[in-house]
């Protein structure tokens, strides 16, 4: 059984960093392209970030693109998003995602698991 399990959400202010983790089980890793998404209240599910099989290829939406960073160990099965300059429209459920294929993705239909999202909200 596959789990992918989210931690690190919180209550922060405009301006400040968030770090939020992902832990996968159930699945060889190394052979799973990884990506956050976030769905804020009312809004469709959009990409955040994605990240290669080996970690070298990144991509991110134009909103995050300078505050938002993508890293994972495969050794520790784990995904991290390390947010800066946070903003109040960042303010989202954020999930972890994976991907039985190469390169990055964007699209929620190209993804084959999900985890139950952790909350980030962010004030002004």
């Amino acid at each position: 059984q596959v789990t992918l399990v989210e931690s690190g959400g919180g209550l922060v202010q405009a301006g400040d960093s968030l770090r939020v983790s992902c832990v996968a089980s159930g699945l060889t890793f190394g052979f799973y392209r990884m990506g956050w998404f976030r769905q804020a209240s009312g809004k469709e599910r959009e990409a955040v970030a994605s990240i290669s099989l080996n970690g070298v290829s990144r991509e991110y939406v134009d909103s995050v693109k300078g505050r938002f960073t993508i890293s994972r160990d495969n050794a520790k099965n784990t995904v991290d998003l390390q947010m800066n300059s946070l903003k109040p429209e960042d303010t989202a459920v954020y999930y972890c995602a994976a991907s039985f294929d190469y390169g990055v993705a964007s699209r929620t239909r190209e993804y084959d698991y999900w985890g139950q999202g952790t909350q980030v909200t962010v004030s002004s």
